[in-house]
């Protein structure tokens, strides 16, 4: 039976356990002198989990505080901070 997360935090330390374990792989494989394709393959891997992450992070951040700040009225500040986060992934 599959690990199912209760809740978002467990989430994202079940995510980022997957993107260390495949990071930890990525720096064997260079000690090692795998060939450049797989390591590169890992590292994609490492990417993505990461990007999950972050999409766990960025969907809870809007259904919890974004949504309280604007339900308080601070709705440009709300937008803003998520736009700074967006401009930096550039």
């Amino acid at each position: 039976m599959a690990y199912r997360p209760k809740d978002t935090q467990e989430r994202i330390l079940h995510r980022l356990k997957i993107a260390h374990g495949h990071l930890k792989k990525v720096i064997q494989m260079v000690e090692e002198d795998v060939y450049c394709i797989d390591v590169l393959h890992q590292s994609q891997a490492v990417q993505k989990a990461l990007r999950e992450t972050d999409n766990v992070m960025l969907e809870n951040h809007l259904k919890t505080c974004a949504s309280d700040a604007i339900g308080k009225g601070k709705k440009k500040e709300a937008i803003g901070e998520i736009m700074q986060v967006f401009s930096k992934m550039s």
